[in-house]
């Protein structure tokens, strides 16, 4: 492989070196800053925090993180409901727990990979840093400790299909050995991931951009990671332990965006030209859900991901199927009848993990009233 001029910052190979020339040029045509949503104009958030009661909340925020990230200035535009996501998440990271600060991290960016979200990657694998992970865990799943590892399987399911989940899957994670979880590390630890999958969503579905760095000339932080290729790290090679910044290609981000609003209008476009069957219908989003970028490549084909974020998950083409498939009798999965949060949920995980019930319980509270009181429990 080809390598730039050692004298230089970073090395890189000479296809990196076209994309990056590629991103560099496109990057020009941007506006030096842009907001935190790419569906919100910032200047609508901005006059909404305004005339809201979240300026103490948003104070708060940045005086124990030291920034005001995208998805906290889009949330204030719900301020009671930001209130109660930032209490939870501050005590799930960085308040007493079963597990390890890194550990905490490292779970985070295992349960964002399953969705392909390269924002809270990113965000976490420099909290993962700051809190004192070790670097070469950044290299995939095969380096890290094997009871983290273990959390794939849970991981995997409570991502896609979370219906499958047994009483084995927990049995086989607690058993007595040498990589075993205690009950109230995995009740930790799968608080965090089912937090992570729901962020995911939310980062997608507001269309969260990628954090600013005033550091650099258009905004956005240099798209490599350490004196390493993107190449290497994909490829497995070893990440020295240094100090890392990982930011994920803006590129990407720029161009999935633009691929998935072209789809939708030429969906809308189609529908008004002519009258379509549902069958056709049917058949057209089945098309445009195997091609869309907010789906792992692989989910529904049986090709492998490639992705930088890859490393960070096993078995990429596991994705969501409908469980309610028409002419099954045995749907397997709870019926709502079945589970109660006051009765089953609330009591195990705040016995298990101090106060972390009175807080989900909270916050779910506040989506039930931000909801018109229709939320499923």
């Amino acid at each position: 492989m080809n390598r730039s001029d050692p004298s230089t910052d970073y090395l890189m190979c000479s296809n990196c070196q076209k994309v990056l020339r590629k991103s560099k040029e496109k990057s020009r045509a941007l506006p030096s800053k842009r907001g935190p949503s790419a569906f919100i104009p910032e200047k609508e958030l901005l006059q909404a925090n305004a005339v809201t009661d979240c300026t103490d909340v948003l104070v708060e925020e940045f005086c124990t993180s030291g920034r005001l990230d995208n998805i906290t200035q889009v949330m204030s535009l719900h301020p009671q409901y930001l209130e109660t996501f930032i209490r939870t998440q501050f005590y799930m990271l960085r308040m007493d727990g079963p597990l390890p600060l890194h550990y905490r991290h490292y779970i985070a960016i295992m349960a964002s990979a399953r969705h392909q979200c390269t924002y809270l990657i990113n965000m976490h694998v420099d909290e993962f840093l700051k809190t004192g992970g070790i670097a070469e865990w950044l290299n995939g799943l095969e380096y890290i400790p094997r009871r983290l590892r273990n959390l794939n399987e849970i991981n995997k399911l409570l991502a896609h299909r979370p219906w499958l989940i047994t009483k084995e899957h927990i049995q086989e994670l607690v058993k007595t050995g040498e990589n075993n979880w205690s009950l109230a590390e995995l009740v930790h630890a799968m608080v965090l991931l089912a937090h992570y999958h729901a962020l995911a969503s939310f980062v997608f579905g507001s269309g969260i951009n990628p954090e600013q760095d005033p550091g650099t000339p258009n905004g956005f932080s240099p798209e490599l990671i350490s004196n390493f290729c993107d190449c290497d790290l994909t490829n497995d090679n070893n990440i020295k332990n240094t100090s890392l910044r990982s930011n994920f290609e803006l590129d990407d981000s720029l161009s999935e965006l633009e691929n998935l609003m072209e789809r939708m209008k030429r969906l809308q476009e189609d529908r008004e030209d002519e009258e379509t069957s549902q069958e056709e219908m049917l058949t057209r989003f089945e098309k445009e859900k195997k091609e869309s970028f907010l789906v792992i490549p692989g989910v529904f084909d049986d090709a492998v991901s490639i992705s930088s974020v890859s490393r960070y998950i096993e078995d990429p083409g596991f994705g969501y199927k409908d469980f309610a498939r028409r002419g099954e009798e045995h749907l397997p999965t709870f019926r709502a009848q079945d589970y109660s949060w006051e009765d089953h949920g609330f009591c195990l995980v705040n016995s298990l993990y101090s106060d972390i019930g009175h807080l989900l319980d909270e916050k779910f509270r506040m989506v039930y009233n931000l909801t018109y009181k229709d939320f499923a429990w």
